[in-house]
């Protein structure tokens, strides 16, 4: 049996008024997920429990079969595990944004969608200053700032002083979109360093050669980190152990890469690919394909629509949709046959409603068919539509092992 999973990230969403009244799920043409629905199932699934913050991070190890409340740590250390940087036993992961902040409101978590090459000479530069021995209040470890994709970076501390714990709470930066800063600062234990962290980078970063650069350009500088998302190393038991199927993961994005890499999976770079709404769809599409040849799962990832809502786009993401569908679905949907018994899961991890530009609780929809799955007379894949199935996983998790058969 092959399977794959597709994961139009964010895609989950409200009624909107520029579209008649009709989901981005509904509004786009997407002959493919609605065949799926059609030849097999819709339903819906909670991929994020009550009590951890709606982000991928969570979600996606609930849609790969893990309980999150179980296995979840944090959601740098999930990152930090797809830039190939180990950490030890008292080490702790930090997520490291770039973001402009303007008259101190978060104007653009991406600073500007940030250039990996102007990313990394920025951050860089913050090592430089701000990185080595930790120098405050008397605490003993070191700070190593890694340059990831373009405004998505990680900071660790490494050492058996780190000052962090389970108490410790940092807000993701894209769920605060122009909003003032002050109110989703760091709270709880290691807040004051990673404040005094996020303080200092002001003045390293505001006269560097990139950002006056950037400023001369009309584009949106770096002007400060943003740290959040701290955790420790988690343990996950390999997905072939648990079920005895070899995956590979095909994403853009450190973090779902990381998720895979713990699963034991293969991660697949695909060229062109950019975590954002010009991403090369087509391409992620043709390497799924080959990638089926030598694995039992393939999960293909696609940022895009997720981006889309967190700036407010709607037709972005309807064309989002509409490309996943035809480059990413379709071609998959037509391969699989020719391997004998298959099944296909198209599911977003999270929702991401367009009205608030940020991550949110909530049931999403998902489509499956493929052999053994019966046809339930469903005649599109969207939220209205598997608001009124049957078909209801209340525990994420658990869909994967049913989808596995």
């Amino acid at each position: 049996m092959k399977y794959v999973i597709v994961i139009p990230d964010g895609c989950a969403d409200e009624a909107q008024k520029t579209l008649g009244g009709k989901t981005p799920l509904q509004a786009a043409q997407k002959p493919n997920m609605d065949r799926i629905a059609q030849t097999g199932l819709v339903g819906r699934t909670d991929n994020v429990p009550p009590g951890l913050t709606p982000a991928s991070d969570v979600a996606t190890l609930s849609l790969f079969g893990y309980d999150p409340l179980v296995v979840y740590t944090g959601r740098a250390p999930l990152e930090t595990a797809a830039m190939g940087l180990s950490l030890g036993a008292g080490d702790w992961a930090i997520r490291c944004n770039l973001v402009h902040v303007e008259n101190e409101e978060m104007r653009d978590f991406t600073a500007g969608h940030i250039t990996p090459e102007d990313g990394k000479a920025l951050i860089a530069a913050i090592q430089e200053k701000l990185g080595g021995a930790v120098n405050f209040q008397g605490l003993k470890g070191t700070l190593e700032f890694h340059a990831g994709v373009s405004y998505r970076n990680i900071l660790i501390f490494r050492g058996a002083d780190a000052p962090f714990s389970k108490d410790t709470k940092a807000q993701p930066p894209h769920d605060i979109p122009d909003q003032l800063i002050k109110g989703y600062l760091p709270k709880g234990p290691g807040s004051d360093l990673l404040c005094d962290l996020m303080h200092k980078s002001r003045a390293v970063l505001r006269e560097h050669p990139v950002n006056q650069a950037r400023r001369k350009a009309k584009t949106r500088d770096a002007t400060q980190i943003w740290l959040w998302g701290q955790g420790k190393a988690p343990a996950l038991t390999p997905f072939a152990d648990l079920h005895g199927k070899k995956g590979a993961i095909i994403s853009a994005v450190d973090l779902v890469r990381g998720v895979g890499i713990l699963l034991g999976w293969t991660r697949i770079d695909v060229p062109g690919t950019t975590g954002y709404l010009d991403t090369d769809y087509a391409a992620k599409g043709r390497y799924a394909i080959e990638a089926l040849k030598t694995h039992d799962l393939v999960c293909v990832h696609v940022e895009a629509p997720d981006e889309a809502s967190h700036e407010g786009k709607t037709d972005e993401k309807v064309r989002a949709l509409e490309r996943i569908d035809e480059h990413v679905v379709g071609p998959l949907l037509q391969a699989l046959p020719s391997h004998g018994d298959w099944r296909i899961l198209v599911s977003p991890d999270h929702r991401t409603p367009l009205r608030t530009r940020a991550h949110a609780y909530g049931m999403v929809p998902f489509a499956v068919c493929g052999s053994g799955i019966s046809p339930k007379g469903q005649a599109s894949y969207d939220e209205i539509v598997a608001e009124k199935s049957s078909a209801v996983f209340a525990k994420g998790h658990e869909l994967m092992k049913w989808f596995l058969g």
